[in-house]
């Protein structure tokens, strides 16, 4: 499962590797107000919420800004749930490996409210597999999944678009194609 948008082409070619189905599993940042890329929580499919306590504390953060955060980035969640799945349900996971592949993890915001989504929906086994992470993220998934990858661990990570010289976006017909695509390939097998 790409999880995000921008992560669907490289979990495409993931999935046709190993032969399994490819779906994608839809989270938000919660976004500190004018530092787009520093999350101070995530939420995902099926209600999950998570909030990083030590920012919001840190920052002081009133919960009227998380809340006005939170209802933009469910309404956007809503949306490309109907955008990419097109009157398709969510893949079952019970009793099923999952493998979480994303662009990388910073603060883990994202990753951590897909993890407790995936654990609450049933999923036998969570692997999470991304190309760079902090090394204080990475150590702490160790606890939170059954398997993480993490390629590359830099010493000076800062962001994870920090790591790429080509940090644009996916478009939601790039998502929807590939996703139709690789359901038809699946339906072959």
């Amino acid at each position: 499962m790409a999880l995000q948008r921008g992560w669907v082409p490289v979990t495409y070619e993931v999935a046709r590797a190993l032969q399994v189905p490819l779906d994608i599993f839809l989270v938000r940042k919660l976004s500190l107000p004018g530092h787009e890329e520093f999350a101070m929580g995530a939420i995902a499919s099926g209600g999950v919420s998570v909030l990083n306590e030590d920012v919001l504390r840190a920052l002081r953060i009133p919960p009227q800004v998380i809340e006005a955060v939170a209802d933009r980035e469910r309404r956007e969640l809503e949306r490309r749930e109907r955008e990419y799945r097109d009157g398709r349900p969510a893949p079952d996971v019970r009793g099923r490996t999952v493998i979480l592949i994303d662009d990388g993890l910073a603060t883990g915001s994202t990753m951590r409210a897909a993890v407790i989504a995936l654990r609450r929906q049933g999923a036998a086994k969570i692997v999470v597999a991304v190309p760079v992470s902090s090394e204080r993220t990475c150590a702490e998934f160790r606890d939170e999944v059954d398997e993480i990858v993490c390629a590359e661990m830099p010493e000076d990570f800062q962001a994870v678009g920090q790591w790429y010289y080509d940090f644009s976006q996916t478009t939601d017909e790039e998502v929807r194609d590939l996703l139709a695509r690789a359901q038809l390939e699946t339906a072959r097998q």
